[in-house]
């Protein structure tokens, strides 16, 4: 008893070991799955919302700056802005017309 560490000395030990680090990987895994952190890819749904997104918020901004530049250019005030502004919705519109219309994979 004087030299026992309390460690198996056989085998059984290591066969032990390997089933309990094969046991906490599987745990962990059933856990990321559980909380949504496994490594998945977007889904289709999601990339076409990102899409959508910024479809629109291109169209907008675009048009707003690029009106804002005729407009200080030329001293027409607002309605460059407004008309530009119009004309980068409408595009956006039709982009995303053209995304919905996309046939799944």
């Amino acid at each position: 008893m004087a030299g026992d560490t309390g460690q198996d000395q056989g085998g059984e030990g290591d066969n032990r070991l390997t089933s309990l680090e094969k046991r906490l990987q599987d745990t962990h895994h059933a856990e990321a799955i559980r909380t949504g952190k496994a490594t998945q890819a977007p889904q289709k749904g999601y990339s076409q919302g990102n899409r959508v997104l910024a479809e629109l918020i291109g169209g907008l901004a675009g048009g707003a700056l690029i009106g804002w530049s005729i407009d200080s250019l030329f001293g027409t005030a607002p309605w460059a802005l407004l008309v530009m502004m119009m004309l980068g919705i409408a595009a956006a519109f039709r982009n995303i017309i053209r995304i919905s219309q996309e046939r799944p994979e």
